[in-house]
């Protein structure tokens, strides 16, 4: 094998052993960015849910009963 063969195969090399990392952090990234769209899904869900309870405790009347009323002159 020639001088410059070899070091042909040597650059080959090299820019497989990078593209085989770069594809391995790129399946790894990819992995991050669906486990967190997962959790911000939850999130949305659980908002809404706590949306919707404080919408409804704020549009729900209390009643009080006499013993709770306050008279006026207080």
């Amino acid at each position: 094998m020639s001088e410059v063969a070899g070091m042909n195969a040597e650059f080959i090399e090299r820019i497989e052993l990078k593209i085989a990392y770069l594809e391995r952090a790129n399946n790894d990234l990819s992995e991050v960015v669906y486990r967190q769209q997962q959790e911000i899904d939850a999130l949305r869900a659980e908002l809404a849910v706590l949306n919707g309870k404080m919408e409804a405790a704020m549009t729900e009347q209390t009643v009080y009963t006499a013993e709770q009323e306050r008279p006026p002159h207080y």
